[in-house]
């Protein structure tokens, strides 16, 4: 089947069956191969349906598997091309965690073998679902936090999104007691309950500067390094006047977590010395009024 012909038959199927059919091409792109059971056994199926849904697989995509009657199984085929599009992301969390978000239960499903971090500080649920029902519903939550600076204290916040810093996560929200925008540590609170109140327009996500601010960073290999190559290949850097380079563009509030997670020399001569500086912040100065540096490695204000 033609390209164009496959992409009008894709936008012509349920979203169910687009499901169903990415659980093949999944398998077969990163697994090599897929059984009939595996449809059945993931999307609760009978075996006809099954059998429908590969049959319309290889009618979309005949070149990308192959049957083996020995094994009684679907193989990938050498001229494989993906029938739908997969983010590196997703597709590792699929294979370490299990294909789909319907897994209910506190055990992964990993599809190869795995391991990952020992996460030291694992989220209360509790306290996660009444903050994401208050981002959700556009409501005001108030609790008990506690900050190294102040100890435990009342607040209400205004919270609007989810931040993952690479270690915890935080909640970005409007603190009413400070006046002000900042990040809300979630194992750190206590007692977290919606209350009624308004909410008034320099509390919400559009007052916030520092998250809609958007940085580009320009990312090079630390210059003291012997073999800068390495570094760039290990962060798939593009060419750019001849040197590897990372262009990435992040929210001024969340800038300083990347920094510090990736260990990224933010001086301005690249004078962070140590085996665990890899990389460097070649264009420092768009750092400037961004808030949270305090943690970026080597930053000074100018």
């Amino acid at each position: 089947m033609e390209q164009q012909e496959r992409v009008q038959a894709l936008l012509e199927l349920s979203q169910t069956q687009k499901e169903r059919l990415s659980h093949i091409d999944f398998r077969l792109m990163f697994l090599g191969v897929m059984q009939r059971s595996d449809l059945i056994q993931r999307f609760g199926m009978k075996e006809a349906a099954a059998t429908r849904d590969i049959a319309l697989y290889r009618k979309l995509a005949e070149e990308n598997i192959t049957y083996k009657t020995k094994e009684r199984s679907y193989f990938y085929n050498p001229k494989f091309i993906p029938l739908f599009e997969y983010s590196p992301e997703r597709a590792l969390a699929a294979l370490s965690s299990g294909f789909g978000d319907d897994y209910a239960g506190v055990h992964s499903n990993a599809m190869i073998p795995c391991d990952t971090p020992t996460q030291l500080n694992r989220t209360q649920l509790k306290t996660l679902s009444i903050l994401t029902r208050a981002i959700y519903q556009h409501q005001v939550v108030k609790l008990k936090y506690y900050s190294l600076s102040s100890g435990g204290s009342v607040r209400e916040i205004v919270p609007f999104a989810l931040v993952d810093n690479g270690l915890r996560w935080h909640i970005r929200a409007y603190d009413r007691k400070q006046s002000r925008f900042t990040d809300f540590v979630i194992n750190r609170m206590e007692n977290p309950e919606i209350i009624d109140s308004w909410i008034d327009d320099n509390e919400i996500k559009e007052a916030d500067i520092q998250w809609n601010r958007i940085v580009e960073l320009e990312i090079i290999p630390h210059p003291t390094l012997k073999h800068p190559e390495t570094i760039a290949m290990d962060y798939c850097m593009q060419d750019n006047n001849k040197n590897k380079q990372l262009n990435i563009n992040v929210r001024a509030a969340v800038a300083g977590y990347l920094l510090r997670r990736w260990n990224i020399d933010c001086s301005e001569n690249h004078s962070l010395k140590g085996n665990e500086y890899h990389l460097w912040l070649k264009n420092y100065q768009a750092l400037y009024g961004v808030e949270n540096l305090i943690i970026a490695p080597g930053y000074q204000e100018q």
